[in-house]
């Protein structure tokens, strides 16, 4: 009955007003009242501000500050394997595995297409089919940097507008098309293993997303697809990102989405649904070293 009851709020409840009314807040220099809200929000999610570069909560100024507080140096180390991928964000896999034509798997019961979440564009659905995906959730006690898995070089941003549902599991296991329905940022990159998609979803509160080479893409929400390109690989202007690298955040939890094609990865087999993740370690092995390691030696 409660879950029920949270479910249809959140169809009720005015979403996008409350999210601009988060952001405000978040943004706001209110001295002793952001102390409140951070040492109150700390000790309620069970923050671990250890791995903080800042720990000293007295220290920020503003609650985004602290939401979107940098590691402290070594707490994250990236995997240096090269045939290994890292994962993007700490959170909880929520779902990975097979997009079955071009079926992604949300939860029981639930799947939404290809085509929905990346908003029509049908030349960069192509490409995906019977690839694989994996869904993390950051929950509010998370770190809300994210990374590269991988080595890329940026090919294109698209900003889909859409609705703010929370994407917790409650939510997910309830709404149908959620994260093809919600608020998100495409970010499609070139790399060694071929193309790989990472979405940064918005949700209910997510005051903004950012990437770090245009800031904020969101708000101002204009309820219109932007889409941006970028020069190619060797081009003047090139933006390219190394493994392990931060190319966006998030002003609140929400959940990143990682798309690639098939053959290229297999994901690390230690990782499940509900696995627990921590940004920098294994995330999934390239393929073709795979099949190099199982191939018999002459």
């Amino acid at each position: 009955m409660l879950d029920n009851i949270k479910i249809k709020l959140q169809y009720w409840l005015p979403k996008q007003a409350l999210t601009r009314l988060a952001g405000w807040g978040a943004s706001k220099q209110a001295g002793w009242l952001t102390q409140l809200v951070v040492k109150t929000f700390t000790r309620y999610y069970r923050v671990d501000m250890q791995t903080a570069q800042n720990p000293d909560l007295a220290s920020y100024v503003t609650f985004n500050d602290f939401f979107v507080r940098p590691l402290r140096e070594g707490a994250r180390p990236i995997i240096g394997d090269t045939n290994w991928l890292a994962l993007p964000a700490d959170g909880t896999i929520s779902q990975l595995g097979p997009i079955r034509d071009d079926l992604i798997f949300q939860a029981k019961g639930h799947h939404y297409s290809l085509e929905a979440l990346l908003a029509g564009n049908s030349m960069l659905v192509e490409p995906f089919r019977n690839g694989l995906f994996a869904t993390t959730y950051l929950a509010p006690r998370d770190y809300h940097r994210v990374h590269m898995p991988c080595a890329g070089v940026l090919r294109e941003m698209i900003y889909v507008p859409g609705d703010l549902f929370s994407v917790n599991p409650l939510t997910a296991a309830h709404v149908p098309n959620l994260f093809a329905r919600n608020e998100r940022v495409i970010c499609v990159f070139d790399t060694a293993i071929g193309p790989m998609v990472q979405i940064l979803v918005g949700a209910t509160i997510v005051g903004s997303i950012e990437t770090v080479w245009t800031g904020t893409v969101t708000p101002p929400r204009e309820g219109i697809i932007k889409r941006w390109a970028y020069p190619a690989t060797g081009e003047e202007g090139a933006i390219a990102l190394e493994k392990g690298a931060e190319m966006g955040r998030f002003k609140l939890g929400s959940t990143v989405i990682n798309l690639f094609t098939a053959g290229s990865v297999q994901f690390a087999p230690q990782l499940n649904n509900g696995s627990v993740t921590r940004m920098g370690e294994a995330f999934a092995e390239i393929l073709a070293a795979v099949a190099a390691a199982e191939s018999p030696q002459i």
